[in-house]
């Protein structure tokens, strides 16, 4: 029994596609990334340029 979820949709991961279930869900994470839905926190770009 596969232990692990995907992380969208909460069915059982398919190794083919690990993490997710399917393209589908692979596909709708890789468009999140890209549209800048997910972020990493960070310095803003203000605060870089008063530390140089």
């Amino acid at each position: 029994m596969n232990a692990t979820a995907c992380p969208l949709c909460k069915k059982p991961t398919d190794p083919a596609y690990k993490p997710f279930c399917s393209k589908r869900c692979a596909d709708v994470d890789l468009s999140r990334w890209l549209k800048g839905s997910y972020a990493i926190p960070g310095k803003s770009q203000d605060e870089e340029a008063s530390e140089d």
